[in-house]
């Protein structure tokens, strides 16, 4: 458990967080808390990347 999964958000600089590329688009992507349980899993950094992934 890192020190953003204690429940309690993330408080500190942003600059911080971790990022990684999209897998379609490959622009870099931030961690959000949104995506604090599943971060491994997230590929695409939007609706429209997740659409256009079988398309090309």
């Amino acid at each position: 458990m890192s020190a953003r999964d204690d429940g309690k958000g993330f408080k500190g600089n942003k600059r911080d967080l971790p990022s990684k590329p999209c897998a379609v688009c490959g622009r870099p992507m931030v961690w959000r808390r949104a995506w604090a349980k599943n971060w491994d899993s997230v590929r695409y950094c939007s609706d429209a990347c997740r659409a256009r992934k079988n398309a090309s």
